[in-house]
């Protein structure tokens, strides 16, 4: 006989509430085995693929794509015995069930609260083969969701959905033609094009613009992350940035030679590279950068070690994922534990742990052309270095004008820790050490 069993939204880091739905990896009548993947998640930190504790054959999902769900809210359910094998159930249908916590062991910070997803009932939708012993919502055959904190949602089916993201039309500002109020691509489509109608909107004043000029996007997921970090960073943490502006033509020159050299062989070294090696040395020389101001302690901690973050923009906003131990790396390590941490970082892959226990940071705005910037600091620490573009620019050598590979570096730091002479001196060394390598072996 069938055994029904709901599978929560699990906490896949500490502290988070809630995540956004981004694709099923399966469907109804499903087979799934133990741990595989059945969906991918968008976290406050990070895109999060999600196994299930149990066998069994899928028998409805709860929950589409773009939508928030709680932690602990059910998202899917799964007839665990489709075979019949277990012991008979009872007559009198039980009450949903939490999973057991040794069922739960595979995944990790599973919430304890019971969030009842309301699902729309709608037209058409065919009865279940044999009543199941849980409670199980049906899913009708046009597009619903739960009702989400903030109300109405839209329906619509996931492709469709998926339309209306690509194309940036806010699925809330459409009356859907199909029956029942349901959206379709044509509707999407015609938003697009600046020819469909918003829902609910008067339009009798003025020369009011239905809705074709804007576009509106929830703040969720990583970008609401970031904004909250760093809101909490600027009017926390009293920052101060310095600038400086340094000939690095000795440092590309060296770059060129450790590219043909056959031990960087197929390394990618790059500026980044660099300035990573730069700010290890000099925090050990000025260690204040690289510690941290503990307000509910009333103490400053100093990190013995080097948990370096990287800032890298990606499809879904920017992330500051970690080198640990950056400071125990030689060039050739450095160099490599960049290139993999950038490239997952912009295939959405990194895991909310990978960005977490950072001391200190570098951003590059230079891949963009951009000669400088004012960085904030990431929460839990105390300093980020800021590299620009490399410019050829005249510069002057020996009392004569040349042009030189120019870079223009900024850095905010949190005057509560560090002060002015620190702040100033780490700079200076970091600016030393990309003028010209060589001084590393000084340090």
């Amino acid at each position: 006989m069938p055994e029904y069993k709901q599978f929560p939204l699990a906490d896949t880091a500490e502290g988070l509430t809630e995540a956004d739905i981004i694709a099923w990896q399966v469907k109804p009548g499903d087979t799934v085995t133990v741990n595989q993947i059945v969906v991918e998640v968008e976290t406050a930190k990070a895109a999060v693929e999600l196994p299930i504790p149990w066998a069994g054959v899928i028998t409805e999902l709860l929950v589409e794509p773009g939508q928030t769900v709680e932690v602990g809210a059910p998202i899917l359910t799964i007839d665990v015995d489709p075979d019949g094998k277990a012991a008979p159930a009872p007559t009198a249908a039980p009450a949903a069930e939490e999973p057991a916590e040794e069922e739960m062991k595979p995944l990790v910070g599973y919430g304890s609260k019971a969030v009842v997803t309301q699902r729309r009932a709608r037209k058409g939708t065919a009865p279940a083969p044999a009543p199941a012993p849980a409670p199980v919502a049906v899913a009708p055959e046009p597009a619903s969701a739960s009702k989400p904190k903030g109300g109405y949602v839209p329906l619509a089916k996931p492709p469709v959905r998926k339309l209306a993201k690509d194309l940036g039309v806010d699925l809330h500002a459409l009356t859907g033609t199909a029956d029942g109020g349901v959206i379709t691509r044509d509707d999407v489509q015609a938003a697009a094009n600046g020819s469909a109608a918003p829902t609910a909107v008067s339009t009798v004043d003025s020369g009011y613009d239905p809705a074709t000029r804007e576009r509106r996007v929830p703040i969720k997921g990583v970008r609401k992350a970031t904004a909250a970090a760093m809101v909490q960073s600027a009017y926390t943490a009293p920052h101060v940035t310095e600038f400086l502006t340094i000939d690095v033509t000795p440092m590309m020159e060296f770059r060129e030679k450790l590219k043909k050299s056959r031990e960087f062989a197929g390394v990618k070294v790059t500026p980044l590279t660099f300035a990573a090696k730069a700010v290890c040395l000099a925090a050990k020389r000025t260690p204040d950068v690289n510690a941290v101001w503990d307000e509910a302690a009333q103490e400053i901690v100093y990190k013995d070690y080097v948990h370096l973050g990287i800032a890298a923009a990606t499809p879904r906003g920017l992330v500051v994922p970690k080198v640990r131990d950056a400071d125990s790396m030689s060039l050739k390590e450095l160099a490599i534990a960049l290139t993999e941490l950038t490239d997952v970082a912009r295939e959405g892959k990194t895991t909310p742990a990978a960005m977490l226990g950072g001391t200190i940071t570098i951003t590059n705005v230079g891949v963009f052309g951009v000669d400088t910037g004012t960085p904030i600091i990431n929460p839990g620490e105390s300093a980020i270095l800021c590299l620009g573009a490399i410019k050829d620019t005249p510069w002057v050598v020996d009392g004569e004008i040349k042009v030189r590979k120019v870079l223009q570096l900024s850095l905010s730091f949190d005057h509560r820790v560090v002060d002015g002479q620190q702040g100033s001196e780490f700079l200076a060394d970091v600016g030393a050490l990309l003028a010209d390598p060589a001084v590393a072996i000084t340090y």
